[in-house]
C-alpha cells in the first residue's frame, strides 16, 4: 500500500499567499456610505429669505426714508433719504453719526436713539440696510441689527433689515 504523502513544502514564492481584499472593500464601502449620508444631511438646509423686490432692494423706495447704516471701526455712518446724517442724527453732516462710548465700545444705545429720531420723520417706514466691511466682527453686526430694530426696549423701529455689500 502506498504511503500517504505530505504536501510539498512551499517555497518562498508561495509563502506570501494571496491578498484578501474583501475586508478592505468592506471598510471602503462603509466609509462611502458614511460620506453619502453626511453630504445628504449637510446640503438639505433651508434658508428663510424674502424674494427680491422688483422695485429694487428694500430701503430704497422713493418717498421713504431709505435708511442705511454702515458699521465702521470708529462708529456708525447713518444716511437717510440719500443724505449722510451728522453727529446724533439731528441734521446732515459728515463723519460718523454715532461714535464710540468713553470705554471705546460701539455706542449701540446712541444708534438706537439716532434711528428713533429718524423714525419720527417717517413712522410708516420699516426698512433699513446695514453694511459692514469684511473685517467687522459678526457680533457687532448682530448688535447693530438689534439696535435698529428697537434696542430691546419693546418698541419696533426698523424691523425689516437688509444687508448691503460694500464696494
Amino acid at each position: 500500500m502506498p504511503r500517504p504523502r505530505l504536501p510539498p513544502t512551499p517555497d518562498a514564492h508561495d509563502q506570501a499567499g494571496e491578498l484578501n481584499v474583501v475586508p478592505f472593500l468592506d471598510i471602503l464601502l462603509n466609509v462611502l456610505m458614511f460620506v453619502l449620508a453626511t453630504v445628504a444631511v449637510t446640503f438639505t438646509t433651508a434658508l428663510d429669505a424674502a424674494p427680491a423686490n422688483k422695485d429694487g432692494p428694500r430701503g430704497t423706495q422713493s418717498g421713504g426714508l431709505a435708511l442705511n447704516v454702515a458699521v465702521l471701526h470708529d462708529g456708525f455712518l447713518v444716511s437717510a433719504r440719500g443724505q449722510r446724517m451728522g453727529q446724533g442724527c439731528e441734521a446732515q453732516g459728515s463723519g460718523p453719526a454715532v461714535g464710540r462710548t468713553a470705554e471705546g465700545e460701539r455706542d449701540y444705545d446712541g444708534l438706537t436713539s439716532c434711528v428713533r429720531r429718524l423714525k419720527a420723520l417717517a413712522p410708516e417706514d420699516r426698512d433699513v440696510v446695514i453694511t459692514a466691511s469684511n473685517d467687522i466682527q459678526y457680533d457687532a453686526i448682530v448688535h447693530t441689527m438689534d439696535a435698529v430694530r428697537g434696542g430691546g426696549a419693546g418698541e419696533e423701529l426698523f424691523p425689516a433689515v437688509s444687508f448691503g455689500v460694500p464696494r
